[in-house]
């Protein structure tokens, strides 16, 4: 019998792993070690074969593993996760996240009534300050992020796909990710998708997770390839323009 939602810890998580169950290993024994008290399951998707180095082992919560029959996209992935999710919260997160202290109990604990999506401040490699704040995703913002007196937004426009902690309500509304995008966009259209249904994108400022980074699209072709391919896809979309026509009418809140 399944458990009562009542009962259930609230917050499901969706990993995809692309051959990297290295990187999945040292996650979730932080996770185990930190938030177990907030996490009802685990959903590791395996996106293409790889040597099992999971075997063996136990966290405090499930594990529940979804093999893929053949590789797909960033958004499909985890749209397919979230058809197991029977939680309040469903956390996309990347394998190379790394956390040093609870980070999701106090996430939840501050959380507005009308949060569809939260999110930590991301310390990248190499770097002493949080990354920050995105402005909406255009040829002339990209462009001018380089100049001279740059300005980042104080709250951002929209969230970068390593860590997307979803209200489920919000997430089945907007229909999860558009899986149009391969990969790379997807993050920026259901940010757009899901303020345009009402619902905020909230930081928690004070608390902070790493990103073990991997640039591929800054070393391969074939993925400078996806991303530019998606950026046109954003800009072609309709969601674009409507989040682009609510933004210049009031800020992101």
């Amino acid at each position: 019998m399944p458990t009562p939602p009542s009962s259930r810890h609230p917050i499901t998580i969706s990993i995809v792993s692309h051959g990297q169950l290295a990187l999945v290993l040292p996650l979730l024994e932080q996770l185990d070690r930190y938030s177990r008290a907030v996490i009802d399951k685990v959903l590791l998707t395996l996106n293409i074969p790889e040597a099992d180095l999971l075997a063996g082992r136990s966290w405090g919560f499930e594990v529940e593993r979804i093999e893929n029959a053949s590789a797909k996209g960033f958004g499909a992935n985890h749209n397919q996760a979230f058809e197991r999710c029977g939680t309040e919260w469903f956390l996309v997160l990347n394998p190379d996240i790394r956390f040093d202290s609870d980070v999701l109990s106090p996430l939840l604990a501050q959380a507005a009534p009308d949060a569809g999506l939260l999110t930590p401040r991301i310390l990248e490699p190499g770097k002493t300050e949080p990354e920050p704040h995105r402005a909406l995703l255009t040829p002339l913002e990209i462009l001018g992020r380089k100049k001279p007196g740059y300005v980042r937004p104080t709250v951002p426009a929209w969230i970068p796909g390593l860590f997307m902690l979803f209200r489920s309500e919000a997430y089945r509304q907007v229909g999860g990710f558009d899986e149009k995008f391969f990969m790379y966009g997807e993050d920026f259209d259901i940010c757009a998708r899901t303020r345009l249904a009402g619902w905020k994108l909230q930081v928690g400022e004070n608390l902070l997770a790493r990103h073990d980074a991997q640039r591929e699209s800054h070393r391969s072709r074939k993925y400078l390839y996806w991303h530019v391919t998606s950026l046109l896809k954003v800009w072609l979309s309709g969601a674009f323009w409507r989040y682009r026509r609510l933004a210049a009418k009031a800020p992101a809140r």
